[in-house]
């Protein structure tokens, strides 16, 4: 009989650990009975007799089946517990055939051998299949009923000879049967328990790619909408700036350079709430109209020291409402990415941002007039460049999504560009998870 699997389930675990030892203690139990009752029967012959050669004879063969029954137990033991690599399973059957051998030679030494073949009844319905079992079986019992025959003298069996083995074989083939049921039914519920810890791993795994993929987007949003414009804006100033100091003009140079370094200080305190993970640090120090406005005069400061003539604007419509956090960033990021593509590609010399509060939803849009551009053109902005850039809209996008508003882009070449954002204030998302920059 196998060893329970240590992933059984516990109650047919137990159950199965207890048939197991039952089994393993009746055999050696009967076993040793046997050899006690041939001793009895035989006297006290000395070992020099004929009888008392033909005791230790038996005695010996009995410890040769007990030394086999015990070698293929503990091999199986061994295995089933995972203490050794050797699989004892396709030498199940011939280990099988020699104890029931061994049972034999003995049984046909003495008949009080007869008993321990109702353990052997467990092991052949277990090894070997059913309709083979149940064959050897049978002839086993036939073996049983003659040696008890021919011990008795009589001149034919009684029916106690036959009575007894008989449905000594019939209880022990249905237990059998039972207890294969219950192992199938173990062995079912360990395979499932291990599809359902299979199922639960790789969930956990998928979850936690489907985590790792949104962080990863997340990241790439507010590295482009923050630090990445803010270093833009570096390099175009610091390229003024050197033109200025190659032209001499040495006043412009130092503008130039203080806005390097308010840009290099804002973008500072971006990285530090971005890693913090705090809303964005304009609208810690003042509310969203106002840094709107802010945004506006910063956007053309930094136009105005690359020598572009920008004039941007902001528009207030509608009495403002205080606005969940995450609102409120996402308006003012919309806003950071449109003026920044203003600012290094439409060529503009005006842009008008405009927020609106209009009872159930809010607005932003963001027109200038510069050159615009066909929306299907790769690199657009629409979609992102493969240097990494033209992530603006995309990424704004995917924000404008998690709070169920709606984003359009308007423009054609020549024509100027409009961007317009609507974010519902009810029925929707209100950033109840707060912002998490």
């Amino acid at each position: 009989m196998p060893a329970a699997d240590p992933q059984t389930t516990p109650s047919g675990a137990a159950i199965l650990r207890f048939l197991r030892v039952t089994l393993h203690v009746g055999f050696a139990g009967l076993l040793l009975v046997a050899i006690l009752r041939m001793h009895l029967a035989d006297g006290a012959d000395d070992v020099g007799t004929p009888a008392g050669a033909r005791r230790l004879a038996w005695s010996a063969l009995a410890l040769a089946l007990a030394a086999a029954y015990l070698a293929g137990t503990v091999l199986e033991k061994r295995f089933a517990a995972g203490r050794s690599s050797f699989n004892p399973h396709p030498y199940a059957a011939p280990w099988l055939g020699l104890v029931t051998a061994l049972w034999g030679v003995l049984l046909a030494g003495s008949a009080e051998f007869s008993w321990v073949a109702f353990p052997l009844f467990f092991l052949h319905l277990h090894v070997l299949p059913r309709r083979i079992a149940l064959f050897t079986i049978a002839a086993m019992t036939a073996a049983v009923v003659a040696s008890q025959w021919v011990a008795s003298g009589m001149p034919s069996p009684t029916l106690p000879m036959v009575l007894g083995p008989g449905l000594g074989a019939v209880f022990a083939v249905v237990t059998g049967l039972a207890y294969r049921a219950l192992y199938q039914e173990s062995e079912a519920q360990r395979l499932a328990a291990d599809e359902l810890r299979r199922t639960r791993a790789e969930l956990a795994r998928t979850q936690h790619e489907a985590g790792v993929a949104a962080e990863r987007e997340r990241l790439a949003r507010e590295i482009h909408d923050t630090l990445a414009q803010g270093l833009s804006s570096i390099v175009l100033v610091a390229r003024a700036a050197e033109k200025s100091l190659a032209s001499g003009d040495l006043a412009t140079a130092a503008e130039r350079f203080a806005l390097v370094q308010q840009t290099a200080s804002d973008n500072l305190a971006e990285a530090r709430s971005f890693v913090r993970g705090l809303t964005a640090p304009k609208l810690q120090e003042s509310s969203l109209p106002e840094s709107l406005q802010r945004l506006c005069g910063e956007t053309e400061t930094l136009a105005a020291a690359r020598g572009d003539g920008l004039r941007c604007r902001f528009e207030l419509v509608g009495d403002p409402t205080e606005l969940p956090p995450q609102y409120s960033v996402t308006l003012l990021r919309a806003a950071q990415a449109s003026l920044s593509n203003v600012r290094l590609h439409a060529k503009a010399s005006t842009a008008v941002v405009t927020l609106a509060f209009l009872g159930d939803e809010v607005t932003l849009d963001v027109y200038d007039d510069g050159t615009g551009f066909a929306p299907e053109t790769p690199g657009s902005g629409v979609a992102g460049r493969a240097d990494g850039s033209g992530f603006g809209l995309s990424s704004l996008a995917a924000r404008v999504a998690e709070l169920n508003g709606s984003l359009d882009v308007e423009t054609a070449p020549g024509e100027g560009t409009v961007v317009a954002l609507r974010l519902p204030l009810t029925g929707g998302d209100n950033g109840a998870e707060g912002e998490r920059d």
